[in-house]
């Protein structure tokens, strides 16, 4: 019998293997350079062979596929949404969270309508409760009063539930022991809920996980946090927004175990860690389900059999969406993450899932107001090697830098790596990430914006859409995003250029059909002759990127009553670039003139629209 691949990678990642992107393997100064989602800078490259590097990094499969669904919906729901905070404290109780229905099929709707093809749910939030049932930790939706149907009265289950409330302490799986017991609601488990919705409504899955966990905060710290916001109230000082929640939490202490922060000794540790009776104990036994021998401190064990339940039981995972905050530093604790163990067994449990800030991952554009850069490059040099650490801690200038990846950039002398991080814009509808019953959503018009600023730039724009309390989208979310969506399918639903001379494979919606000037050469013109005159005020442009992303400058010029106009110019293209002109301009014939490129350019798609109004 074959071994399954998983279990193939698994075996490789106990043995101390790289069970991640790999990067390129070296070939001297002189050799030749193989295409790669990672490539090693040698210390004896020049400037010309940074270059065909930089040309040579392209997507791996599961890049590909996620660049070509560019708008996913972030969902933020948690136990802030009961809290009416955008910050949680990590001792809150359970029994907040007590939304009176979950239409997750509601929210893939209103999603949906927006044109989204992928969504994102936050099974964990900075506070560190947690929306499935898991083994690792009380805080848990199981220990909230959504766990049980309303109504059912069951003495036996109220003495299985007082037991794990008696028995959290000493047992992190305590609840999740009593889960059957009875009265059990069947949509309990928020999480499956979600991704059964999604799949059903035909939408790729994403999770976020935080690494930062306010529960598992240890109960002294927390106490101290306690007496030092005291102080600053009693001053008259502001509290910060961390501050402010644990100043209304302070008669609580953290839900969790206290894992985080706390130095506890790196020792041999298999994941899954086994809880009394587990349902994978068998499954386990007869090789059916991976295992992995690392070496970690307790709370890199909790974390990392979290993202072992993730993938194991709510998988396939398009995306997997973690963050590197460590937001009590600055107040004396902080827990060292051990990235490369959390990628290399990320990928190993599932090879195609793009991690945020990951190996050949996604990255953070670098705000949160959904705005990429005018130059936007997905082939990106960095300073280390993306596989062993946060990526945003990488690039060149930071995460936040203005140029990430022009020729300056990859001539910089602290460059040792290039690797495929295109950018993912996050934005919320709402003023908060969280639902507040004061804040209203953007217009259908700002959120055509923010799609020109982002997936217009290549980029995906991550539109986080928080359901309130009650369980559902709100009336004027859900409206804002189908009028939103329309907008865009509409002015998309027809392509101007189609038809024209010769250039079907520029026209034809597929990625790997291409445009290349003769020759091989690095700038070139595209004539475009349309069968008949269109009017015309939106521009498309993109680039076969299984080849890479080449283009550094490009113009379109038209020509309008005779003489020759630039109607638009560009520096980068990559997935997508979309100009937006002042005015429509009408016209039958048109030229795409590529100025300059760091390899032969691949021009997978032009399009010419007329702009539809968002109603």
């Amino acid at each position: 019998m074959s071994i399954p691949a998983s279990l193939a990678l698994a075996a490789v990642l106990a043995a101390g293997g790289t069970a991640a992107p790999a990067a390129a393997k070296p070939t001297g100064c002189h050799g030749p350079i193989r295409p790669a989602a990672i490539q090693t800078v040698q210390p004896c490259d020049g400037m010309d062979r940074i270059l065909a590097k930089a040309a040579a990094t392209v997507p791996r499969a599961g890049q590909v596929a996620w660049q070509q669904r560019p708008v996913t919906a972030f969902t933020h729901f948690g136990m802030n949404t009961f809290t009416d905070r955008e910050w949680g404290s990590g001792a809150e109780k359970e029994s907040t969270f007590a939304p009176t229905a979950v239409d997750t099929d509601q929210w893939m709707r209103s999603m949906k309508a927006a044109g989204v093809t992928q969504v994102m749910l936050t099974a964990k939030h900075h506070d560190g409760f947690v929306l499935y049932p898991t083994r690792y930790t009380n805080h848990s939706v199981v220990a909230s009063p959504w766990w049980i149907t309303p109504g059912c009265a069951d003495d036996a289950v109220t003495k299985a539930r007082a037991a794990a409330q008696n028995g959290r302490a000493e047992d992190p799986s305590a609840y999740w022991q009593v889960r059957a017991a009875g009265c059990a609601n069947p949509r309990g488990d928020i999480l499956r809920d979600y991704v059964d919705s999604a799949r059903k409504a035909g939408l790729k899955v994403g999770v976020y996980l935080s690494p930062a966990d306010g529960a598992e905060l240890p109960a002294q710290f927390f106490a101290d946090q306690v007496k030092r916001v005291e102080a600053k109230v009693a001053a008259g000082q502001p509290l910060s927004i961390e501050e402010q929640a644990t100043y209304d939490d302070r008669a609580n202490t953290p839900a969790g175990q206290g894992r985080y922060g706390t130095g506890s000794a790196a020792k041999a540790r298999t994941i899954p860690s086994l809880v009394p009776n587990d349902d994978r104990a068998a499954a386990l036994a007869a090789g059916k389900l991976p295992k992995f021998t690392v070496t970690e401190d307790d709370y890199n064990t909790y974390y990392l059999n979290q993202i072992y339940e993730l993938f194991t039981q709510y998988g396939p995972i398009d995306e997997l969406w973690l963050d590197g905050a460590n937001p009590w530093r600055g107040n004396g604790i902080s827990e060292t993450y051990d990235f490369t163990t959390w990628f290399r067994m990320i990928h190993a449990l599932s090879p195609d899932t793009v991690t945020f800030a990951g190996p050949a991952g996604v990255r953070w554009v670098g705000n949160e107001q959904g705005q990429a850069r005018q130059t936007e490059w997905s082939s990106l040099p960095t300073t280390g090697d993306p596989n062993a650490a946060h990526n945003e801690e990488l690039f060149v200038g930071g995460a936040e830098g203005t140029d990430l990846g022009s020729r300056q950039v990859l001539a910089d002398p602290s460059v040792r790596y290039l690797e495929w991080a295109p950018a993912e814009a996050d934005v919320s509808i709402r003023p908060g990430w969280f639902y507040h019953p004061d804040e209203q959503p953007k217009t259908a018009a700002q959120l055509v914006d923010l799609y020109r600023a982002s997936v217009g730039r290549n980029a995906s724009l991550l539109l986080n859409v928080p359901p309130g309390p009650d369980g559902r989208i709100a009336p004027a979310d859900s409206t804002a995003l189908a009028t939103f969506g329309q907008a865009i399918a509409k002015t998309q639903a027809q392509n101007l250029a189609a038809g024209a001379r010769g250039l079907d494979a520029v026209t034809d919606s597929s990625l790997t059909t291409s445009w290349s000037p003769p020759h091989s050469a690095l700038a070139g013109t595209m004539d475009v002759v349309l069968p008949s005159e269109v009017a015309f005020d939106q521009i498309r442009l993109g680039e076969d990127i299984t080849h890479g992303q080449h283009i550094e400058g490009a113009t379109v010029q038209a020509e309008v009553d005779g003489s020759w106009r630039t109607v638009a110019t560009v520096t980068t293209v990559g997935a997508n670039r979309l100009v937006t002109l002042p005015s429509p301009v009408t016209a039958r014939h048109l030229r795409v003139v590529i100025t300059q490129s760091r390899a032969t350019p691949y021009l997978a798609t032009f399009a010419l629209y007329r702009t539809v109004p968002a109603a």
